[in-house]
């Protein structure tokens, strides 16, 4: 078995690093190269990602693998892009999901002509400002989509850049709600009412897929050793992260925590019906033909804004006085979208308690436990509806990702949902990332031998219910959710 570490490249949304990982069917052993920041640039335009930053970093971190690698790949955020001009030039810095471009009525165009219900029943994505088409619909008429011949989501950007080769990873694909979830294709219908022309994709790619070798320029920049291939992997973050979810039992749950928590199941075919729209989740696409039916909510990002408004990093500090602060004494709808911008975060928190006569949270631990018991009240909510819309019942909950080292989140997730948590791994996406490496490779076999090494190989820790759940039931009717 080949003893030489792949390499995944981990882009989130706050920070991106370089993990490499030995890979055995009987162990697997990941460590970072190199982690650097992810911070946006506003400019008169709006709110970009500093593309070439990350681009940075990525080269960085394969320099300092130190290693031959056997192979790379890449996962991000979704539904992000750039443009490129026919000769494969980036036309600008991408925009950021969070800019505002999408606020101005965008929605009611796009639903002009292509009613939600209809748009929902073809692409089985929940409504988010965000999503790849609505930002699409806004930049229509603007002089850089008109010059553009390529869009490349983020991954495949960054794929392309170092590998001179062009394509659409699936995963992240499924995330521009130009995708029909039955098919894994391209939605032809919805593309052409949406007046998008979809010979601006590159041809579709799927995890396992080879992806190009890395260019002579890289090689010699990173003082690797050629050639190196590049693995399409799941590129969509997510998609890696639940590709890594250590279940053994066929009834779980997973919320992969971060900036965001993507809450829900893992399903064989999506669910389209009119009662799965109206509660707001989304129908995408995972490794071997899966769907992830989740929903979005606001996540970390709520805790993180808060610490950078009150310059505060010692995030143990703020949770364990989170911990002693009175349980479930105000808790807001941690998946209103009025809390996706940037800035002022404690005073908003502490309006949306104002607003449905709850006390307000005055001090950085009473906003800090009211955070924390909001995002376990709506991961209980994102299971329960996912359970009952999919009709799949749920035994364990599986939190991945930044979140799992958050045992105060872990425990009241437990404890809101009732049910027992199991926490890990941490480093969800970059696992999955090279699991999918490693199976194209040959050296994995199915899905469940992936998950059974995870849960074998990585430490998990595990929580049990506790508490009076009517206590939470009684919190969950203070919120006003969709």
């Amino acid at each position: 078995m080949p003893t030489t570490p792949y390499a995944a490249i981990d882009l989130g949304a706050s920070s991106g690093r370089v993990m490499t990982a030995d890979v055995t069917p009987d162990t697997l052993t990941l460590t970072e190269s190199h982690r650097f920041a992810n911070t946006p640039a506003r400019t008169p335009d709006g709110l970009h990602w500093n593309i070439l930053a990350l681009y940075t970093g990525i080269l960085d971190g394969l320099r300092r693998t130190g290693t031959p690698i056997r192979s790379v790949g890449i996962d991000s955020w979704a539904v992000d892009y750039g443009l490129l001009a026919a000769d494969g030039t980036l036309l600008g810095n991408p925009y950021h999901y969070r800019d505002t471009r999408t606020d101005d009525r965008t929605a009611e165009r796009l639903w002009a002509k292509i009613p939600p219900a209809e748009l929902y029943a073809a692409t089985g994505l929940q409504y988010v400002p965000f999503n790849t088409i609505y930002q699409l619909t806004a930049a229509r008429g603007t002089p850089q989509l008109a010059a553009a011949h390529r869009l490349l989501l983020i991954p495949d950007l960054l794929t392309y850049w170092l590998t001179g080769h062009q394509g659409t990873e699936l995963t992240n694909a499924s995330t521009t709600q130009l995708i029909d979830p039955r098919t894994g294709d391209w939605s032809h219908d919805i593309a052409a009412r949406a007046d998008i022309d979809l010979d601006l994709f590159a041809p579709l790619r799927r995890p396992g897929d080879p992806a190009g070798h890395l260019l002579p320029h890289v090689l010699a920049e990173t003082g690797l050793t050629g050639p190196v291939p590049v693995t399409t992997v799941a590129s969509h973050d997510t998609a890696s992260a639940v590709a890594a979810v250590p279940a053994t039992e066929p009834n779980f749950a997973y919320i992969c925590t971060g900036t965001w928590s993507l809450a829900g199941l893992e399903l064989d075919a999506p669910v389209l019906t009119e009662d799965s729209r109206a509660a707001n989740f989304t129908n995408e696409l995972g490794i071997d033909g899966t769907v992830r039916y989740l929903r979005n909510i606001m996540g970390l990002w709520l805790l993180q804004e808060c610490q950078r408004a009150w310059n505060e990093p010692d995030l143990t500090h703020l949770l364990d006085d989170g911990a002693k602060a009175t349980p479930l004494r105000s808790v807001v709808d941690a998946g209103d979208p009025a809390f996706l911008p940037p800035g002022g975060m404690p005073d908003r928190i502490a309006a949306a308690c104002r607003a449905t006569g709850q006390p307000e949270p005055r001090t950085r631990a009473e906003v800090t436990r009211c955070i924390l018991d909001s995002l376990a009240l709506a991961h209980r909510r994102a299971i329960e509806d996912a359970a009952r819309l999919a009709d799949q019942p749920v035994d364990v909950v599986h939190i991945v990702g930044g979140g799992a080292r958050n045992p105060l989140l872990c425990q009241l997730t437990a404890d809101a949902c009732g049910l027992p948590v199991v926490a890990g791994p941490a480093e969800g996406a970059a696992l999955g990332n090279v699991l999918v490496q490693a199976r194209a490779d040959g050296v994995l076999g199915d899905r469940a031998a992936m998950r059974r090494l995870v849960a074998d190989t990585q430490p998990l820790a595990r929580y049990q219910p506790r508490g009076d759940r009517a206590a939470w039931d009684a919190a969950a009717a203070r919120v006003h959710t969709p």
